[in-house]
């Protein structure tokens, strides 16, 4: 049984933050309002995962299994923190909701900052076949989500702005890494062209009708 105790850190924002941990006895402690037998109130988790996951996919969210377990590590930490909670299942919805919220908010946020991104080459694309612009940027925003956080972070920043903010964003970049311009600069174009090599496999996929849950298991 994977527990969202299981699940890897998460961070909308990418950056680098203190972050309540699922302990054993937070978990235990959920378990245990779902249902007073072991047995049940596991099935019972595991059905609003399941419940959480198609919430994440129908609303065309990539990696729904590391926002559904997400969403669980909030629960556990309302209750830890002794929240009143009556009913998880509809607590449940309410913290993805929530969730959602952040996505969408951290989506128009890089969506700002890839205007600022030169035009990446697409390989073999053939912008007539399909729209070109929303599905460039669900494939923009894949292939970001692909990468390292601090790679992600580090390219947005390299990138945005208008030319006096591009400067004092690479400036600080070359601060916080400890580097200096030439080996950001450098830095900078071998994730450009990881981004171009994932966004014209997207691309090809979405032109041959690949399936959205086929076009991100790679």
């Amino acid at each position: 049984m994977r527990m969202a105790a299981d699940a890897p850190g998460y961070s909308d924002s990418g950056s680098p933050r203190r972050k309540w941990a699922l302990t054993k006895e937070a978990l235990d402690r959920m378990l245990a309002r779902l249902d007073s037998d072991v047995e049940a109130a596991g099935e019972k988790y595991l059905l609003l995962r399941r419940n959480l996951v198609r919430y994440f996919e129908g609303r065309g969210c990539p990696f729904a299994e590391d926002h559904a377990d997400e969403s669980i590590n909030r629960i556990a930490k309302r209750l830890d923190e002794s929240e009143v909670i009556r009913d998880i299942n509809g607590y449940s919805y309410g913290i993805a909701r929530l969730l959602l919220l952040e996505i969408y908010k951290e989506r128009e946020r890089e969506a700002k900052a890839l205007k600022g991104l030169p035009s990446l080459r697409l390989v073999d694309s053939n912008p007539a076949e399909f729209d070109e612009g929303v599905d460039r940027l669900e494939c923009l925003n894949h292939c970001l989500g692909r990468l390292p956080s601090d790679g992600r972070q580090m390219i947005l920043g390299y990138y945005q702005g208008d030319r006096q903010s591009r400067i004092e964003n690479r400036k600080r970049l070359t601060e916080s890494l400890g580097i200096p311009n030439r080996a950001l600069r450098s830095r900078a174009v071998r994730i450009r062209e990881k981004l171009e090599a994932c966004l014209s496999t997207c691309l090809k996929k979405k032109r041959s009708g690949t399936t959205q849950n086929q076009l991100f298991d790679h």
